[in-house]
Parts: structure tokens; sequence; C-alpha cells
């Protein structure tokens, strides 16, 4: 659950913190305060688009930072799947902006948005206030009945995946095999050019770097020539000078003394070893220079050679080995040219087959999602009866489309009749914002039993609503708070009155600045709130008993269920 949320230099919050429990959190205060900016800015800590405005002005930076304490080992387990481990049980999410930038944090590591957003489905599940809008497209319809089935049709739905990846490859393939007679002709005479100018050149891998080796020292072998012989004279033995000379002298004078003095014996040896070392170098560097001679002809043919290489490498390849790649594909290519009517009837069949496995597959998980849907008409019917929706009427539409999907072929609408006698309809035909906004409550309750997000956040979702449905709902959020932890920005003080938790937030006029502040309220506050939302700008002694009379009927509503 998510148990800290600390906000520093965001739009009118300077630095606040508060520490959020388990159960029911409600949040009320003025319009205005900035309750948007308390979901605004945990929403940018997990990932929403930011702007520099939102940065508080003449703050060098903005900071969100959420602690979440999470016991659920399935959680656990998909954490550690993407690498994120926790530390006493504690995940700290952060991010920090400056100058159009940021940089966001995962116990203290830095890593890329995409895996916070990818982090923060695992942890919580925020409904905004214009969320419930998004009923109304078909493929969100899709994705809730999906995600009713849970991990059933998730495990269909990832075979759908892989016979469609296999179904597009097969399909591409014989695209590829679209051709008149005579575009097939000139592409093997094109082909078969290609082929032969490859093979002529007789390529060996490796050839091409020796040979660039060999025409190197061909095209410096003056320079090397002069620049060995003057090394030669001086290391040699042809004069005096030689250091060949030299050190034979110095070896025969050290051996003169050697009997007046058996401690020279070490430095004898050593300056033998440097004799020898050098004949050896001098040995060496003769053969070398023997071996330097080429004939003019050797250079014209390593010269061709390589001019002949590098063309072949303009064409097909910066290597030896990417041209002989290119030969042994074309070569197929050729193949399938010359064999082409045989290559085209192998490759509609194996669409074909294809086709059927991806069909068989896409029946598998159509029958599996009409089956579960079957299931959810029956929880929503039931669902939204307990929101005041008494003679409603819901279905599932399944449709099958002209082509095949990643995820198979159904198209889906949501019928519903919200009065006795009426026939279903889609919900952008029937229903308004308030009955949208009560159908999404509807279905977040079902799905919330079924999935492992700890923390849900809903966001003004009483918008159009009031009197006994008002009622039903904060119910129905009580009711969801047992076994998640709800944070809840509400104007209605029927739903505020179930708070397990009541935090306030107000803007305040500080220093010259405008400030919004949250704080956590005592139960005596909690009931004084209550009578604001009640009774507007004055409260009366009357409106203070309602508020206290509303707190604890829906305590004990809370005890009873």
């Amino acid at each position: 659950m998510l148990t800290n949320l600390h906000v520093k230099n965001l739009a009118l919050i300077d630095e606040l913190e508060i520490e959020f429990e388990n159960g029911l959190n409600i949040l009320t205060g003025e319009t205005g305060a900035g309750k948007s900016i308390i979901i605004g800015s945990i929403n940018l800590a997990l990932g929403a688009k930011m702007n520099r405005e939102m940065v508080r002005e003449s703050a060098p930076y903005a900071l969100v930072e959420l602690v979440f304490y999470i016991d659920n080992p399935h959680i656990q387990e998909k954490l550690k799947e993407k690498d994120v481990y926790l530390e006493d049980g504690q995940l700290i999410l952060s991010r920090k902006m400056t100058d159009g930038r940021s940089v966001s944090k995962i116990n203290g590591e830095t890593v890329t948005l995409s895996l916070v957003r990818e982090i923060a489905g695992f942890l919580l599940d925020i409904h905004g206030q214009h969320e419930h809008q998004s009923l109304l497209y078909p493929q969100k319809q899709l994705e809730i009945l999906d995600a009713y089935g849970g991990e059933e049709i998730q495990a269909i739905r990832s075979k759908v995946e892989e016979q469609y990846n296999l179904y597009r490859t097969c399909k591409k393939e014989l695209e590829s095999f679209q051709m008149d007679e005579g575009a097939r002709l000139k592409e093997i005479s094109f082909l078969e050019f290609e082929m032969k100018e490859i093979e002529e050149a007789s390529l060996s891998e490796g050839e091409d770097i020796t040979l660039e080796t060999r025409y190197r020292k061909m095209c410096n072998s003056r320079k090397i020539a002069e620049n060995l012989n003057q090394i030669y004279q001086q290391c040699g033995y042809e004069s005096m000078s030689g250091a060949g000379e030299q050190i034979g002298n110095s070896v025969s004078l050290m051996q003169s003394v050697l009997v007046y003095d058996e401690e020279l014996e070490q430095l004898a040896s050593a300056l033998r070893d440097v004799d020898n070392l050098l004949n050896d170098f001098n040995r060496e560097l003769t053969s070398y220079m023997d071996n330097l001679e080429f004939s003019e002809e050797e250079f014209h043919e390593t010269e061709e050679r390589l001019n002949l290489l590098n063309g072949l490498k303009a064409k097909y390849g910066n290597t030896i080995e990417e041209i002989l790649e290119y030969q042994e594909n074309t070569q197929k290519k050729l193949e399938r040219l010359n064999d082409y009517e045989t290559q085209k009837k192998q490759a509609e069949e194996r669409l074909d087959k294809q086709e059927q496995n991806l069909k068989k597959a896409s029946q598998a998980l159509s029958h599996k999602r009409m089956s579960f849907g079957k299931q959810l008409e029956q929880d929503i019917i039931k669902a939204l009866q307990g929101l005041n929706f008494l003679e409603t009427k819901f279905q599932i539409a399944f449709e099958q489309s002209e082509s095949y999907h990643t995820n198979g072929w159904d198209e889906i609408t949501f019928l519903i009749a919200t009065n006795p006698g009426e026939k279903e309809k889609p919900l952008d035909k029937v229903v308004s914002g308030g009955e949208l906004s009560r159908i999404m409550l509807a279905l977040k309750t079902i799905l919330a039993k079924k999935d492992d997000t700890d923390t849900l956040i809903f966001d003004e979702i009483d918008t159009g609503i009031s009197g006994r449905t008002a009622q039903l709902v904060s119910e129905k959020m009580a009711m969801i708070a047992r076994n998640h932890q709800v944070l809840c920005i509400t104007h209605l003080a029927q739903i505020a009155a179930m708070a397990d938790s009541h935090y306030e937030i107000a803007k305040r006029v500080e220093d010259t600045g405008t400030h919004t502040r949250i704080r956590r309220l005592s139960k005596d506050e909690s009931v004084e709130e209550l009578a604001r939302i009640l009774g507007g700008a004055e409260i009366t002694p009357r409106v203070l008993e309602n508020a206290a009379e509303m707190k604890a009927l829906a305590q004990k509503k809370k005890m009873t269920d």
C-alpha cells in the first residue's frame, strides 16, 4: 500500500508530507484548494507527462516521492521479474524535475520512465475524473472483459498473439511472390549476373585483410628499406662504429679480465647475452631485407585484386564475409524464383495451415471470453443494483471482426437498459456522466476482487450523483476498502463520512505566497469538515448535529455490513 507522499516545490505546494493508512482514506477541501495537485503529483511520480510550469515559481526543482509497503508475494515476484527488489518490504519511488528534465529513481537507483510506468501498474490503480469516459470505447470494454478473465484469458491471448505473429510472417512471405512473369525473369537475370560476378572473384575469408597489409608494405617498401639499412649499419658488424662490432670487442675485453676477478662472471654472462641477442636481431633483419624485394608485376597484381575486392564490397557488403553471406542469400532467391510456382504453392499451403492454427486459437479465446462475459454480466447487474440501478439490464454483445488481430477477432459492446421496458443499447446512447461514473465504480469493485493491486485511487468519482445514490456509492467504496487501500477525493458528505482516515486539503496565504496544505483530521475535526460540506458558508449547531449523526451512522453501517 501507499504509506507516504512527499511533495516539494510543485505548483502551490512548497513542501508537503503525508502518511496514508489502510482502508478508506478520504481527501476533502474547498474548490481550488489543490486537491487535483495531490493526485497530479502521484501521477507525476508514476511517469505522467510534465511541463516546466509545474515547478513552483523561483524554485530550482520539484520533487515527488512515494513510499510503498508491499507484503503481497505475487507483486513481489512481479517486481523481481523487473529486477526491482524491496528494502525491508518498502519500495521508494521518486521523481525530480528541473529545467524541463526529470530523473526517476526506485530505491535510490536511477531508472527509465518506461520501467516506472510498468511498476506503477503493479502498485496502484488511479481512476481520474474523466476516465469513465473510456468505457464508451469498445477496445476499453474488451480490456475490462480480459482483465475479468484474468490468467485464464491471458494464457489463451498469449497463444493467439504467437499464432498471429506466425500468420503475419507467412502472409508477408506469400506477398513476396506477387510478381508477373516478366518481372520474375528480369529479377532472375539480375541475380544471375550478381552471382556470376561474385563466383568469378573466387573469394576467400580474410583475403582482403592480407592483401591490404601486403599492399601497404609494397607502397612503403622504399622507406622501409632505407630505414632498415640505416639500422643495420648502426647495429651490425660492417664498420667499427656498428653496435655489433662494439659489443663484440667489449665481450673480448671482458673475457680478458675474468681471470683476475671471478665476480665479473655475472656481468660477462649478461654481456654475452646482449651479443647473442644482437646477432639474432641482425640475422632476422637481413632475412627480412632479402624478402622485401618484389617485382613490378606482383605490385600490379596485388593492386588489381584489391580494386576488384573493393568494388565488390561497394555492391554487396563491407567485408568478404558479408559478400559471401549475400551470395548465399542470392542463391536462395534464385532457387525460389527458378522454382517459383512450387515455392509459391508451398507458401500458400503454409499460410493456409497457419490461418487454421490462428482460427483455432481465436475461437478458443472467443469461447473463453463468452463464458466469462456471462459471468461478468451477472456481476455487473448485481453491482449496479447496489448503486441504485434497480431495474437495470446489462449485456455484452459479441461480433467477429473482418480480419484477425493480435488479440483475436472479438469485437464487443457493452449494452445497457436502465429503465424497465427499454431495450439494451450501447452505453454512449443511454447513460449520463453520473451513470457512467457509477458503472465504472461497479467495474472497479468487481475487478478489485480479481487483481493484486493493493491501492485504488478515485479522483472525484462522485460527479453527477447525490442523495440515495451517493449513499450507495459511499457504501460501495467502504466495501472495496475492506480488502484494498483506497484514496478518494470527494465533494460529497455521504462518501466523506465513511472515511477510516480523513484529510483536509486547504489553500493558505502565508508570507505573501499561496500554499496548499494537507493534514489528517481528528474525529471531531472530521465532523466539522462534514458540516462545512453540508452547510456551506454558515455552519449552525443543527448542521453540526447532522454531520455528527451522518458520521456515526456511516461508522455503524461499516460495522454491521
